[in-house]
């Protein structure tokens, strides 16, 4: 008996109501009233033309269209804001937020509680912050293409896409171009950032206290700065690109644990990678060619790994502030340097004589640079020749006992290389805007 009266409550039980899919014309408040009069789950299908915004959705829905369905905010706040969870905006044009940078104005707001939104091919223009995840867990942001504002001065602009306080976030394949960072990341955790290209910034990627989160395959062509991790912990920095940035390509700045491997660093930024008070670090792998100085190592960082890198063709292969002996190869196997003159005898890859970038001179023309005229100078081939043959006079510095004879090598999209020939040189031009990234202060 109990059985039948189950099949008869199922069969007598009213059918749930299926999502609908409804098609919303442009018009003046049309696409609000289509929100707040769908059901959860309900598909809204933006035709081509104009929506008057701000609108918040306050339901779990998925807001589709062309590129020609475009939500204009009317230069106030944000465009769209999202509290529900399980939205998905894709393939529409946002345009028009406010300007307001103290409130965060931005093309699209995913607020907190609004878990597994996905904004995936929009197209975001004239918004101060393209994208702002703002509390909400596990967003999935993808395909976007994100045009920012040119305001002269760097630091009054928007980000591409903004990340505060909302783990699990995935940023995928977005293009950004103007603005101030392509991706700030502040105050997260636990997220991937990948396969994103970052062009014409003050940062391509902005970590601040930003804990396990995986930066990889991502690209940043003629930025001021390629890669700023700081005051983050356990950071992945894999197989990025940093081609023509004008700073640095990658600063560790109070970073820990982090694991570089895999990057490209090239096309004369003033410094390649800049390691400032960043301690335990593994950095393997990489290349790093024509900068100003290859690596700029200070502030007392500690526990560092260096091995398996590639530094080619920078004027000052190292720069190193401090007065410990610091190791770089691990395990047998070094960098490769090369201006290091070296044989290898027994063809085992690894050179017979130790590197070392630092000499007495070293310190002298860093410390006193108008004293660079004398480089060529007999009495300075004479100095670093006694060095070389007393090394008892080295002062403390960088040592590689186990120099590499062959560099990595890290080929670059083709797709990216005109995007790279593009930006050759522009430094050269006076192209600074009003930013100091030596200023850390500024960010």
């Amino acid at each position: 008996m109990r059985w039948l009266a189950l099949i008869l409550a199922l069969v007598l039980a009213p059918p749930a109501l299926a999502a609908a899919e409804r098609t919303v014309a442009p018009g003046q408040g049309d696409l609000a009233r289509a929100i707040a009069t769908a059901a959860p789950g309900d598909v809204l299908i933006l035709g081509d033309g104009a929506y008057r915004g701000p609108v918040t959705i306050d339901r779990p829905l998925t807001l589709r269209g062309s590129r020609d369905a475009v939500i204009d905010g009317g230069g106030s706040g944000t465009v769209v804001t999202i509290t529900a969870p399980d939205v998905t905006l894709s393939g529409f044009s946002v345009t028009g937020s406010g300007h307001a940078n103290e409130e965060l104005d931005a093309g699209v707001k995913i607020l907190k509680g609004a878990d597994r939104v996905r904004v995936e091919n929009l197209l975001l223009t004239g918004n101060m912050h393209g994208i702002d995840v703002h509390g909400g867990r596990d967003a999935k942001v993808v395909g976007n293409e994100i045009i920012g504002t040119r305001n002269p001065r760097m630091n009054e602009r928007g980000n591409g896409i903004y990340v505060w306080d909302s783990p699990g976030t995935l940023l995928e394949g977005n293009t950004i171009r103007y603005g101030r960072d392509g991706i700030f990341s502040n105050t997260s955790a636990d997220s991937i950032y990948r396969g994103n290209v970052m062009r014409d910034l003050r940062f391509a990627v902005h970590f601040m206290y930003t804990r396990n989160t995986e930066i990889s395959g991502n690209v940043s062509i003629g930025n001021h700065l390629g890669f700023a991790i700081m005051f983050s912990d356990r950071a992945v920095i894999r197989d990025n690109l940093s081609l023509g940035d004008r700073e640095h390509g990658l600063m560790l700045n109070y970073a820990n644990n982090a694991d570089v491997t895999g990057n490209l660093i090239r096309g004369g930024a003033k410094k390649c990678l800049f390691i400032y008070n960043a301690h335990k670090n593994l950095i393997w792998n990489n290349r790093f060619e024509g900068c100003g100085i290859g690596l700029h190592f200070t502030a007392g960082s500690e526990r560092n790994v260096l091995t398996g890198n590639a530094f080619i063709g920078n004027r000052e292969q190292v720069k190193y502030v401090g007065t410990r002996n610091m190791e770089w190869s691990h395990e047998g196997r070094g960098n490769f340097w090369s201006d290091h003159p070296a044989f290898d005898l027994n063809g085992d890859g690894i050179a017979d004589s130790r590197y070392r970038p630092n000499d007495l001179m070293d310190q002298i023309l860093w410390s006193q640079p108008a004293a660079a005229l004398l480089t060529g100078s007999p009495a300075v081939q004479l100095v670093r020749w006694s060095q070389q043959s007393f090394p008892a006079t080295l002062p403390g510095g960088v040592q590689d006992s186990a120099p590499l004879m062959r560099p990595l090598t890290i080929p670059v999209p083709p797709a990216i290389l005109p995007l790279e020939a593009e930006v050759a040189g522009r430094w050269t031009k006076g192209r600074f805007d009003d930013i100091d990234p030596q200023n850390l202060a500024s960010h």
